[in-house]
């Protein structure tokens, strides 16, 4: 069922009116230049083979290089795992500020600057009021991404390399934090990956290290499709729980106490902001036992002491911050992104499910599947048939279902669907998915 007998070839350089076009000559005529590289009498087969791959990138469709923008005049709709768009209303806002008559763009604002310090404890008090984080909890706005986090949490935690901490490894993200904290720790490693690599399921959490620091999860894993609805509750008696929560962080409450929670990260280019700041939530007894190598600008009490000062912050974004975190709060808070959340993931699972195969997810567990991104092929990753659903999905406009990645672009496609994706273009996504099945059932 998943093998038409004609797949459409695209001219790379054709406009959206020139779709028709190219649909009726897929048949007769290849696009320009491909016939010369595939004809065993082109002088080019007397090239080096490093000249034939490079025409063959030079033709190659932009959306099989992860590009992100459609046709000239398609709007984008944005599905990339990140960074990602922000809500419309948002983005509104942000411009609105390089023309504000009341005080300067706080891009150009000093960090030290009055204007700015209000900025700063507004961003911290809505944050705080979203996800009802509690007075015993730090808000800090750092540097270094979660790859920087990998490294501040055992350096902050552990006093050397001989403390031990439990790390559960259910994803690339996961698994990639242990490398680094393993310069810092002595991690204990509770994984789920399986014989091939991958990753479709939760480790479980009976045998973790009592003796461990902390215990470091990541609650919703990108690259694989998984996370943790809720965060797990081990007991009073278990060591605290470090959370990696830079794809999940604000759509979904968090039990900061019943979980035991004493550190959450959450870089800002998912659901809270754009790339370039790191939101940490530290317990305040926590802090003071960093490693002597820790460097300031990893240290948490070395930036709480300089009140999220102590270098220049990233001013900008700490205020994008804040003008998401009051969006939240209008469109009804944190239970209305978790209810949208599952409303945009249930309508691609559902498709994909009732598709018979024809669109396959590898995480049959659904109580696992992430509501963030959602992992998908295409007649079970057939790369002609692939190439022509990211082809026609780009000519609508939906872009960055399959991105480069530090591991290449991966078996499957992603749709991710943080809170700046809408209801509205999940569903643009969902009926042109149908109708490229239908399309395709069509033309056997």
């Amino acid at each position: 069922m998943c093998k038409p007998d004609n797949v459409r070839l695209i001219n790379p350089t054709s406009k959206p009116g020139d779709n028709a076009a190219n649909r009726n000559n897929a048949d007769s005529s290849p696009p320009p230049n491909l016939a010369n590289i595939s004809s065993s009498s082109s002088p080019i087969m007397e090239r080096s083979n490093a000249t034939i791959i490079q025409e063959k990138q030079e033709i190659e469709h932009p959306v099989m290089r992860g590009s992100l923008v459609p046709p000239s005049g398609v709007s984008a709709m944005n599905f990339s795992p990140g960074p990602t768009s922000l809500p419309a209303e948002v983005e509104t806002r942000i411009k609105q500020l390089f023309h504000s008559e009341e005080r300067m763009c706080s891009m150009y604002l000093s960090h030290r600057s009055p204007e700015f310090a209000d900025i700063l404890t507004d961003a911290q008090r809505l944050t705080r009021e979203v996800m009802c984080i509690p007075d015993e909890y730090e808000i800090l706005f750092m540097h270094g991404g979660g790859h920087g986090q990998f490294a501040a949490v055992p350096l902050n935690l552990c006093s050397g390399k001989e403390d031990k901490a439990t790390y559960i490894v259910n994803g690339t993200w996961s698994k990639r934090a242990v490398e680094e904290a393993s310069k810092y720790c002595s991690p204990v490693i509770i994984s789920s990956e399986n014989d091939d690599g991958s990753f479709t399921s939760n480790p479980s959490f009976d045998n973790f290290d009592k003796e461990s620091k902390f215990i470091y999860l990541c609650s919703n894993e990108t690259v694989n499709g998984i996370e943790m609805h809720q965060l797990p509750k081990l007991g009073p008696d278990s060591p605290i729980l470090v959370v990696d929560g830079s794809s999940d962080f604000s759509t979904k409450p968090i039990d900061w106490v019943g979980s035991n929670v004493g550190i959450l990260y959450a870089c800002a280019s998912k659901n809270i902001g754009h790339p370039g700041v790191t939101m940490v939530v530290v317990r305040k007894d926590l802090v003071g036992n960093q490693q002597p190598i820790c460097p300031g600008i990893l240290c948490y009490k070395t930036n709480i002491e300089g009140g999220n000062l102590w270098n220049t912050i990233a001013t900008f974004n700490v205020e994008v911050v804040g003008i998401v975190m009051k969006w939240i709060l209008e469109q009804g808070g944190v239970d209305t992104m978790e209810k949208r959340s599952i409303v945009k993931s249930a309508m691609l699972y559902n498709l994909i499910d009732h598709s018979n195969g024809f669109y396959s997810t590898p995480i049959s567990d659904v109580s696992i599947r992430s509501r963030m991104n959602v992992p998908f092929d295409v007649c079970g990753g057939d790369e002609e048939m692939t190439k022509d659903f990211l082809i026609q999905a780009w000519e609508r406009g939906i872009v960055g279902l399959r991105t480069l990645t530090p591991f290449g672009v991966g078996k499957y496609l992603r749709a991710s669907l943080y809170n700046g994706v809408s209801v509205e273009n999940t569903q643009k996504l969902v009926r042109f998915m149908l109708e490229f099945m239908r399309q395709k059932q069509m033309n056997r």
